[in-house]
């Protein structure tokens, strides 16, 4: 499986932005899916994860409430909307399926930065 994120970028606090990623391999379907994030000196944290339907998700403290996590099985593409963004959102966000243990799957992609400045 291949995970290639995109829609990261610069912005100003209180800006919104949306994420993407686009999963390769048929497992996509069933594949429970989620965002982390990697601030600079720190370790990559669980930012939001979503069930194989999309109807159950989950979400860290930090982000709940400015943060929606969605899927299209159609497209095999996960999203992340960030809403009312801080500079402590600064970070390269990436996803990833996450097994049963909530630990993640597959190759990390390349990530996507997001830049929020003060």
């Amino acid at each position: 499986v291949q995970l290639v994120e995109s829609g990261g970028g610069l912005a100003q606090i209180g800006d919104s932005l949306i994420l993407s990623c686009v999963a390769s391999g048929s497992s996509f379907v069933v594949d429970e899916m989620a965002w982390y994030r990697q601030a600079p000196g720190k370790e990559r944290d669980l930012v939001a994860r979503v069930s194989s339907g999309g109807a159950r998700t989950v979400y860290a403290e930090s982000v709940k409430g400015r943060f929606t996590i969605s899927r299209d099985n159609d497209k095999n593409t996960v999203y992340l909307e960030m809403n009312r963004l801080k500079p402590e959102d600064t970070a390269v966000y990436y996803c990833n399926a996450v097994d049963w243990r909530i630990l993640p799957t597959y190759p990390w992609g390349q990530g996507t930065q997001v830049t929020v400045s003060a």
